[in-house]
């Protein structure tokens, strides 16, 4: 990645050489790039070109030539920032769609007086998004259900964001649980898990169907079991 201090949680340990960022996770080097604001536009250029092109046809299916005509620049300037093709889409992973997550979930989760209530209110504003996502699904688990199975370094760094992700939930349960909101006599990490799995499974289901009436039917019954963990 080029950039002189990581963003992402995922390559904050790090040790600096005079020349590049080496990742000690990921044994991978990344360019270090002037620190100037010109460079930091071309960079997030690339990468939000990077991850439009991701999300319509997948990591396989992204090509370098449609990233460099859609940001009207020349091969050299892109791989001057990104050394692969890899390394700008583990970069679209942890800077994009990493951040998105903790926007969207995290951070509202881990300030939320009534945890039930708040993770349905997230995902019904769902409907609210832009179309792409219940046409073209959600980012993180179209990567998931494309590279896992093939791409470790997708594996791991997709795993990340879905144990953060079950975490939060997790932790604002077990928070409602102490305020008295929620049954103490559940388990916070599987009912996250379920709660996950059912946002996930729900936005692809309408991805399949074309239709976003798959979403709301299953916002619906997510809100009906939501209300069943809510203490007596």
């Amino acid at each position: 990645m080029a950039t002189n201090k990581p963003t992402s949680l995922f390559v904050r340990n790090i040790a600096e050489t005079n020349w590049s960022v080496y990742n000690v996770q990921t044994k991978i080097y990344y360019k270090k790039m002037p620190n100037d604001h010109k460079a930091e536009q071309t960079r997030q250029k690339i990468l939000y070109a990077a991850f439009t092109e991701m999300h319509k046809h997948g990591y396989q299916g992204m090509r370098i030539d449609q990233i460099l005509k859609n940001t009207g620049l020349k091969k050299g300037a892109l791989y001057h920032y990104f050394s692969s093709k890899q390394t700008l889409a583990y970069a679209v992973l942890e800077e994009l769609i990493e951040k998105n997550i903790n926007q969207l979930w995290i951070e509202p989760l881990s300030h939320a007086a009534d945890p039930l209530e708040t993770i349905h209110s997230i995902f019904k504003d769902c409907e609210n998004w832009q179309i792409d996502l219940f046409r073209l699904g959600c980012p993180l688990n179209n990567l998931a259900q494309e590279m896992s199975a093939i791409d470790e370094g997708f594996r791991e760094r997709i795993e990340k964001v879905f144990l953060m992700w079950r975490q939060a939930i997790s932790d604002a349960l077990k928070k409602g649980q102490s305020q008295g909101s929620v049954d103490k006599t559940l388990n916070t990490e599987e009912c996250a898990l379920f709660i996950l799995a059912s946002i996930e499974g729900t936005l692809s289901m309408a991805k399949n169907r074309q239709n976003k009436d798959v979403f709301y039917s299953g916002c619906k019954e997510l809100k009906r079991y939501l209300d069943t963990l809510r203490a007596n």
